[in-house]
């Protein structure tokens, strides 16, 4: 016989229709909701909430919400909400097609930040009171505490601030996840804040459960229903060639004594070329690896499974539907090795230093003396946003910063003259890596980079034109520490906007 996943006999009282939920959410309100990277978001109360915008648009009356998350979620939320119009400002991290759109043609506000920054920012005031909280569960525990499901995100914070509470408790997920997470409540503000008692990338340093004042808990609702489960496309050539330099370099970073020979907690962004780097680890001889990251996707669990990682600590999950039954099926050994923490504490600057993160992250483009765009298409078209790559650049022992050398069929390079939006300056990137090579920036001036990336990063289509600008900015630029031509710098990007192609 199935246990009744609401053990408090009082918040059981308190089920209700996800329709009667989404009614107590009010026109102008700001919702904070759970959710990161499609995993752990609420599941009923948005798609309801949705076709209530929907209800009232329809009858002339305006009804919008300022959204919160803890990074992208799925289209029953972001794309539902988006769809109806329902969304007036989104915050801080999103990877849906409709709500981008919105935000790329100025209909929708949204402020991107650092993953890290967003608990904070949010105790300090800054974008106001919360009024409600919707959050998923797997469970309630008989004194009323909730058991995440497979993200955590912010939810200790939303669930702390929220004027109202709604949750929703999720047979779909795995009771066996209860166990699996780490809450820690000694944040502070300042001035009463003391060091995180975290220094190894397993301790556990909090509880296993949320808290949460019952009289907040306005509703709760019962909900069956899957996270937003992608496949991964198969590794590519491309990527496996951008994963195999990024491997040798560790290697060569082992031989020079600069790493350990199982290297340093690895962060890894989402997406087919940090899988395959995972891959390659696996094929690579590195044993008893750790993680100290914002995700684990596939390659995480093979590694685990593998014995090739000891042992994870992630705030949610990114899974292909085979990884999540596999997941499911084996979540007893994966209990013991991984650890789900609070968005604040995953992706945390004074932890990501004091363990030396190994951040291996994607972007859209480099300049010639390592600025990175990892956000902005042609300088003004939000993809995503900055996530946590952020966090783990500045802070960390080694920012690798991964990408195909050409997107666009080969119309646009990579590697421009500078980038035509900045998110990580070249103070914060140590490496980066295309198809064609890498160029290790560390210790090098401003034209030492230059040389090192186009030679070792550019595609050869795009060579020549690079050198021919460096070597005219060399000579004729305002300053020669960075030089630059100004009226051309951009001018790649311009040519494409014009003609579809970067090429001269």
């Amino acid at each position: 016989m199935s246990v009744d996943r609401i053990a408090n006999a009082r918040l059981r009282d308190r089920v209700v229709s996800a329709e009667a939920a989404a009614a107590l959410i009010q026109p102008g309100e700001t919702v904070a909701m759970s959710g990161f990277t499609g995993s752990g978001y609420p599941k009923a109360v948005p798609v309801a909430l949705a076709q209530r915008i929907e209800a009232v648009h329809a009858q002339g009356m305006p009804f919008q919400i300022s959204l919160m998350t803890g990074a992208s979620t799925a289209p029953e939320l972001d794309g539902a909400l988006a769809k109806a119009d329902g969304i007036a400002m989104r915050m801080p991290f999103q990877s849906d097609p409709d709500a981008r759109n919105r935000i790329n043609e100025g209909k929708l506000d949204y402020i991107d930040i650092h993953l890290s920054h967003v608990a904070q920012h949010v105790w300090f005031g800054f974008y106001g009171e919360i009024d409600t909280a919707v959050i998923e569960v797997s469970a309630i525990r008989e004194d009323g505490s909730l058991v995440p499901s497979t993200s955590v995100g912010n939810n200790k914070t939303w669930l702390d601030l929220a004027k109202k509470v709604i949750v929703e408790v999720n047979e779909w997920q795995p009771a066996g996840v209860d166990g699996m997470h780490d809450i820690y409540y000694g944040t502070a503000l300042p001035p009463h804040r003391k060091p995180i008692p975290l220094v190894h990338a397993n301790d556990r340093i909090g509880e296993t459960a949320l808290r949460c004042d019952p009289d907040k808990i306005v509703a709760v609702v019962r909900t069956n229903g899957p996270d937003r489960n992608s496949p991964f496309s198969p590794i590519d050539t491309t990527s496996e060639q951008i994963a195999q330099y990024l491997i040798e370099f560790l290697k060569h970073e082992v031989a020079k004594g600069r790493l350990p020979a199982n290297l340093l907690p690895l962060q890894s962004g989402v997406g087919n070329i940090p899988n395959a780097v995972l891959a390659g680890l696996a094929k690579s001889g590195f044993r008893d690896l750790s993680a100290f990251t914002e995700v684990i996707q596939d390659g995480m669990l093979d590694l685990l499974r593998d014995g090739v990682l000891s042992y994870a600590s992630c705030t949610g999950f990114a899974l292909s539907p085979q990884a999540n039954e596999t997941f499911k099926e084996h979540i007893d050994f994966y209990r013991e090795r991984i650890i789900m923490r609070t968005q604040e504490i995953s992706n945390h600057p004074e932890l990501v230093r004091r363990l030396g993160c190994i951040g291996m992250n994607g972007m859209i483009e480099a300049d010639l003396y390592g600025n990175v765009n990892s956000t902005h298409v042609m300088g003004s078209r939000i993809m995503n946003g900055i996530g946590g790559s952020g966090d783990f650049a500045r802070n960390g022992f080694l920012s690798a910063f991964l990408s195909p050398s050409t997107a666009k069929n080969g119309s646009i390079s990579a590697i421009v003259p500078m980038v035509s939006h900045v998110d990580h300056t070249e103070h914060d990137v140590s490496v980066i890596v295309t198809e064609q090579g890498l160029a290790d920036l560390r210790g090098l001036t401003p034209r030492k980079r230059a040389r090192v990336v186009i030679d070792n990063c550019a595609h050869p289509d795009f060579r020549d034109q690079l050198n021919d600008y460096f070597d005219r900015a060399s000579r004729e630029s305002y300053g020669k520490h960075t030089p630059h031509l100004l009226p051309e710098a951009l001018s790649w990007h311009q040519r494409w906007l014009d003609t579809g192609t970067m090429k001269a």
